[in-house]
């Protein structure tokens, strides 16, 4: 190796285990973190947690999520006021994962966000997946101001389409677009 692959080797990105012990002890929590040896893909286990850390360890998660957690329950409440169901909607890994949802409840959707009224159907007539797919996909960014949202057809499960999730910031400009 030379003077200069000694100078700009770059060191590894510390394993998993070792960046949660470090961010638990930047939090002023005594846990014990272990992983096994199987590299930086081996689960990690967090043991030894007092009862006042555990508690500390849960308010400082649940403030870290907590735009994204209440703009998932402002959807959910405005959602439900439209009669659309969401019921999978959650919170996973700091993204509001909207879920599987009803072909007549998408059509909805995508007409409170301005799809073109002609070309969506009528209440009381049933709309192919493809159409509402096509209508969301056309209606979401618009409606949010280029906010992106995945829209799949569930081949097993004809009457139901899958959105996929969205961040907090998109999910705020779409709890503003269905105010309005």
């Amino acid at each position: 190796m030379t003077d200069i692959d000694t100078r700009t080797h770059t060191p590894a990105p510390p394993s998993p285990s070792a960046e949660l012990r470090a961010a638990l002890g930047e939090a002023g929590l005594n846990a014990r973190v272990t992983a096994s040896d199987a590299g930086a893909q081996s689960p990690v286990r967090v043991t030894l947690l007092s009862p006042t850390d555990a508690r500390q360890l849960a308010r400082l998660i649940r403030t870290g999520t907590k735009r994204t957690l209440k703009a998932a329950r402002t959807l959910r409440e405005i959602c439900e006021g439209y009669r659309i169901g969401l019921p999978g909607l959650r919170v996973e890994q700091g993204r509001i994962t909207l879920g599987p949802i009803r072909m007549d409840d998408a059509a909805r959707l995508a007409r409170l966000l301005d799809a073109a009224p002609q070309a969506t159907e009528q209440p009381g007539t049933t709309a192919d997946a493809a159409t509402v797919k096509a209508l969301l996909a056309h209606s979401f960014p618009q409606a949010t101001g280029g906010g992106t949202l995945s829209v799949s057809v569930r081949e097993n499960a004809p009457g139901l389409l899958d959105l996929g999730s969205i961040d907090a910031r998109t999910a705020r400009r779409l709890i503003r677009a269905l105010q309005f």
